[in-house]
């Protein structure tokens, strides 16, 4: 099949696996009476996500660990630059308080602790489990925080918005939880594909211009893989679930560093000087602070933010290139 075959074909699965996806998260947060920033934390994050965990650990198994990084690295600029900077900018997002006592710390350290673990220039194998570790706590903190009686306060305001997203999507309001569940899982599924299908694609053109494996784990595979969250991200936008689009990229971000770098480092080998990553962390460590500052309290992010976002987005993208 042809690499530019495969792009269109991936990415027309990626748009409908993604209404799918997103109709059917709102209306299980509907049925299950929780916030819809906790959906997009937990089950979008960790479903989006799952594209950067199957490319990064099969890359760290075939040897190809700058590959496995690079994808963790670039995903992360990806999801705070293009992903939530596009969202904003098709409708400005109301940013949950919780998000600075709960989620802020975790995000902030998400990036610093790349550069930290690459200090002996590779992340070892203990240093993997201890990441896996983290990311099963905080997943269990945060469904622990959703039985709380603020929580479902919270969520009582996000009735009227979930039932709107359930109606336009097709899928059930209260008490549909399981037809919610598989409508969501169906959309998963479909974004999988599609995501692996484009990376295919996508990876096909790049290693036919020569690009290296630093360069295309952090450009052509970040943003094939961060696909599910973009599409996620901007459908959720455009239907006024903005909840669910921060809440995505803040868990997206998490869960590649503690889960998919986790899981490639403890499958296969990752190393990289840390010296050759100069750049790439520093991208990250400013789009990151850029993100925190988005999300620092209770606000709305503006288009004007959206667009310094992207703009930012596209600089290190067009150096990174232009460097090789």
């Amino acid at each position: 099949m042809s690499p530019w075959v495969e792009l269109v074909g991936g990415g027309v699965l990626l748009y409908f696996g993604a209404e799918w996806f997103v109709g059917g998260a709102s209306a299980l947060a509907l049925a299950l009476r929780v916030p819809q920033i906790l959906v997009g934390l937990t089950v979008v994050a960790y479903g989006t996500s799952a594209p950067e965990v199957i490319v990064g650990v099969q890359a760290a198994i075939d040897g190809h660990g700058e590959v496995a990084l690079g994808n963790v690295i670039g995903s992360n600029i990806v999801n705070i630059g293009l992903i939530l900077g596009l969202a904003v900018l098709i409708r400005p997002a109301r940013v949950d308080g919780t998000l600075r006592q709960r989620e802020l710390p975790m995000f902030v350290a998400s990036a610093l602790l790349v550069p930290l673990l690459l200090l002996d220039d590779a992340v070892r194998r203990w240093e993997a489990a201890g990441l896996l570790l983290v990311a099963l706590a905080y997943t269990g903190w945060m469904i622990r925080a959703a039985r709380s009686a603020s929580i479902v306060a919270e969520a009582r305001a996000d009735t009227a918005a979930a039932e709107r997203a359930a109606d336009e999507a097709g899928a059930p309001k209260r008490g549909g939880a399981l037809r919610a569940a598989a409508t969501a899982g169906v959309g998963l599924l479909i974004l999988l594909l599609g995501g692996d299908i484009f990376v295919d694609g996508a990876v096909s053109v790049a290693r036919a211009l020569g690009m290296s494996d630093r360069l295309v784990g952090l450009t052509i595979v970040a943003v094939g893989t961060s696909l599910p969250e973009l599409v996620t991200g901007v459908i959720a936008a455009r239907r006024g679930n903005a909840d669910i689009a921060i809440g995505n990229v803040v868990g997206s971000n998490i869960f590649n560093t503690f889960l998919c770098l986790g899981a490639a480092a403890l499958a296969g080998p990752v190393h990289a000087p840390l010296g050759t990553l100069g750049l790439d962390l520093a991208g990250l460590l400013v789009m990151t602070g850029l993100g925190a500052m988005f999300i620092r309290r209770e606000r709305t992010i503006s288009r004007l933010e959206g667009a310094v976002a992207v703009g930012l987005y596209v600089a290190f993208t067009v150096v990174t290139v232009v460097r090789g």
